[in-house]
């Protein structure tokens, strides 16, 4: 589906993970009700090609309309304009019109963010390896095991994992925004460029603070963004510390790394280390 006659945004290569919370929540209020007038969560998962079974293990959830955007959203072609599509073709227009003003925001936003990129990437491929955009880049980029993405009161357990990862037998490298880049360059090119190009993975330490964080908000959603073999193989959540608010739903098909259970701390660095050390 493309832009609308009455909305500039071209929803078609918008991704699916760009809806925020309130349209997910406001999807599930029409879709989870069984109805037998309109059409339901199990319409939908059917236009998104589920299989019978997956649609019936579906069912046993409160809540099976988030499950069901958070699965089908990791998949190719997962756009906010096949989802709009979707709700067409299932004749649930009543849904388009309620949320269209929430989706709109939450795409003008993804698109703000993006817009950085282009206009900042050619700089970076042409000149950034000249200044440099790390402390310790020379005439080759300096390159990276991992990208370590957090909000600034997460600091003190980002010095823990250096101490962890960095000066004990695994030796890796970690990339750690406030270490290691130089001051003065643009967040956004430099985040692309760090994820994308220099950094095997990307570690996003996951509490209360990094939801409201935009920076981390978006290194996630750019990382997600990327082709579906890469981000599955690249991004890797931890928490560390018990969290009042829910997990992010555009992380949980990936697994969690876990430090806030004791019985799994005495292996939490070892797990860590060889998901980071993979090639």
């Amino acid at each position: 589906m493309a832009s609308s006659s009455s909305s500039s945004v071209n929803y078609d290569w918008i991704p699916a993970i760009a809806l925020n919370y309130g349209v997910r929540k406001k999807l599930a209020l029409y879709l989870n009700p069984t109805n037998t007038v309109a059409a339901d969560w199990t319409d939908i998962a059917e236009k998104m090609e589920f299989t019978y079974l997956e649609i019936k293990n579906y069912e046993k959830l409160e809540n099976p309309t988030k499950k069901l955007l958070e699965d089908w959203q990791t998949g190719a072609g997962a756009t906010v304009g096949k989802l709009l599509s979707i709700l067409e073709q299932a004749e649930r227009k009543d849904i388009i019109s309620d949320l269209r003003s929430l989706i709109d925001e939450d795409c003008r936003i993804y698109e703000e963010r993006q817009k950085e990129l282009p206009v900042q990437v050619p700089e970076v491929d042409s000149r950034g390896q000249d200044r440099g955009i790390t402390v310790n880049d020379g005439h080759m980029p300096e390159m990276f095991d991992a990208f370590i993405c957090y909000c600034q009161s997460d600091f003190q357990f980002v010095h823990e994992m250096i101490r962890q990862l960095e000066q004990t037998e695994y030796n890796l490298k970690l990339c750690v925004f406030d270490r290691d880049v130089l001051p003065g360059t643009c967040v956004w090119t430099i985040t692309s460029e760090l994820i994308e190009r220099r950094c095997k993975r990307m570690v996003v330490v996951i509490s209360d603070d990094y939801l409201d964080s935009d920076a981390c908000d978006f290194q996630t959603k750019f990382a997600l963004s990327l082709c579906p073999g890469a981000r599955t193989k690249r991004l890797i959540p931890v928490v560390y510390k018990p969290m009042k608010r829910p997990f992010p739903s555009i992380l949980r098909f990936l697994t969690v790394c876990d430090y806030t259970r004791p019985c799994t701390q005495s292996w939490f660095w070892v797990r860590l280390a060889k998901a980071l050390s993979q090639s």
